[in-house]
């Protein structure tokens, strides 16, 4: 199924790449689009297949991600958050999980961030739920989405501190903020959503914890490194726009005369040596990113990741995102004018590269989190 589902992300370049425009306009996925891409299976790769997705490896959830950004970043984040949001389908009651995938296909999007409350309440007729409120910001995917989750502390009224989990809404429980003006990743609709003292039944919100209870937790997809599993995919993204960056200089340079000049820009012993170590250096940040994932997807196999696997893969996929962004920089100096134009795609890699690289997942503090682990043994290492 893996080779499947890689040879059908390439085949979705052409189509993605021209309907670039149309989607940053939109400021969202159009939502035909957004329902072919999930027909073809790219919202349930990390899904278990017993849950009704495909359970493919991180490794190749990540490609994926990369090769679908070649034709289109936006298409490529709003798939990869609605694979990451449906992990939580393992802590779903079986009736609950059986209403979500009423549509096989269905789309999803969340926040993992617990930025939202859930107090237990009854509701009618006595029914046991939650009461839950809260505003979750960076919600990719939303405006597609037949269900939308976020992150809550929940006060079940059991213990003196709140448990972590998801709630999951249905559209119509939220308020949906028409707030993504950006420059990049612009058909992501990745807008702030607010819950305003919503009751959910019980079964709609999911304890974190009850993975860990359930018989998926011995399964290797839980036991990588969370952080590091939700962050990976926005590292290929990068990777899959710088060489993109790459392929569309060749392209240009070939055929391309600047003004004043005889000779095609590819003919040029400079743009030959940019175009040498930005490919160098997309190679080189790939197969660490890679190797990275191989080596925490191996240690998953057989239990939980240790602190160095897991700051390598968050390293690795900071290193990848900040690599891919000063490629993508060189890429477009390199073409000159030709890269400001808006059918250029050279400019909206660059543009949602700049936006992706801001993402505290592969923000530059996720560095220094990593390093101080060198000098403090004692560190808060929760983060990684």
């Amino acid at each position: 199924m893996s080779d499947e589902m890689l040879k059908r992300a390439a085949e979705w370049i052409p189509a993605l790449r021209e309907r670039s425009i149309e989607i940053d306009s939109l400021r969202q996925l159009p939502q035909d689009l957004a329902e072919a891409l999930a027909a073809d299976g790219f919202y349930r790769t990390l899904v278990p297949a017993e849950l009704g997705g495909l359970g493919l490896p991180p490794a190749v959830v990540a490609e994926i991600s990369e090769v679908l950004a070649m034709g289109n970043a936006s298409a490529a984040w709003c798939t990869f958050i609605g694979a990451t949001s449906q992990i939580m389908f393992a802590a779903l009651e079986p009736a609950q999980l059986a209403e979500v995938l009423d549509n096989p296909d269905v789309i999803t999007a969340g926040v993992f961030a617990h930025s939202g409350t859930a107090t237990a309440a009854l509701g009618p007729n006595g029914a046991d739920g939650y009461r839950v409120q809260g505003r979750w910001a960076w919600a990719s995917g939303s405006h597609n989405s037949e269900w939308i989750s976020g992150g809550v502390q929940i006060d079940s009224g059991d213990g003196p501190q709140p448990a972590l989990g998801r709630a999951f809404f249905r559209p119509d429980d939220i308020e949906l903020h028409d707030d993504w003006y950006t420059s990049g990743l612009r058909g992501s609709g990745s807008s702030t959503f607010e819950a305003h003292d919503v009751w959910l039944p019980a079964s709609r919100i999911a304890y974190e914890r009850t993975i860990l209870k359930s018989p998926y937790a011995a399964e290797p997809l839980y036991r990588m490194p969370l952080f590091g599993l939700l962050a990976l995919p926005i590292g290929a993204i990068a990777l899959g726009m710088a060489r993109a960056c790459v392929d569309e200089v060749i392209d240009v340079a070939k055929s391309k005369v600047p003004q004043g000049s005889r000779r095609t820009l590819g003919q040029r012993p400079s743009l030959h040596s940019a175009v040498a170590v930005a490919d160098t250096e997309v190679r080189a940040a790939r197969n660490l990113l890679y190797a990275s994932i191989d080596a925490a997807w191996e240690r998953a196999q057989h239990g939980l990741s240790d602190l160095e696997l897991r700051r390598d893969l968050r390293t690795a996929t900071t290193h990848a995102m900040q690599t891919s962004l000063r490629v993508t920089q060189s890429m477009n100096a390199a073409v000159g004018g030709t890269a400001v134009f808006e059918a250029s795609p050279l400019q909206r890699h660059l543009r949602d590269a700049q936006t992706a690289s801001a993402h505290f997942m592969v923000a530059m503090p996720v560095m220094e989190l990593a390093g101080r682990t060198y000098f403090d043994p004692e560190a808060d290492t929760s983060g990684l």
